[in-house]
């Protein structure tokens, strides 16, 4: 399971290197989408397959999961670390999640996320000010 965060930078290509924590996750290739609060998924490509199958559970014909469907998967895009282990991020996605200069590489659970640092900043600062009800954490903490 991967975990921790590290800023690195992007550069003007939207190429980012990838922590060494978390290349051995994405060794076999990955598949890069929208997230959620202005983040990038990234799913190693076993992951990715859990996915699919999630979204294709989804009804067709209700509005909100055609809607969310249509968010993540006409994001996604296939990626492979190169020689210098870093990720090529495509346009569409670095403009959506506001990636310039700067990016923080996080890890959650079956899954890293790209973030701008001001959004994964105030992503942070919102737990802290709002945290999670008590109930969702009663088998958290033994």
């Amino acid at each position: 399971m991967p975990f921790g965060e590290y800023p690195y930078a992007i550069d003007d290509k939207g190429r980012v290197v990838m922590p060494p924590a978390f290349r051995e996750f994405v060794e076999d290739g990955m598949i890069l989408t929208r997230g959620m609060e202005g983040c990038l998924y990234l799913f190693p490509l076993s992951g990715w397959k859990r996915v699919e199958e999630q979204l294709e559970g989804l009804p067709l014909t209700d509005n909100q999961s055609r809607a969310f469907v249509r968010f993540f998967y006409s994001g996604a895009s296939k990626a492979r670390l190169d020689a210098q282990s870093r990720l090529s991020v495509p346009q569409p996605l670095r403009t959506f999640a506001g990636l310039e200069g700067e990016v923080v590489v996080a890890g959650a659970p079956g899954r890293l996320e790209l973030w701008n640092p001001q959004r994964w900043d105030a992503a942070i600062q919102a737990v802290q000010d709002n945290p999670p009800h008590p109930e969702l954490l009663v088998n958290f903490v033994a």
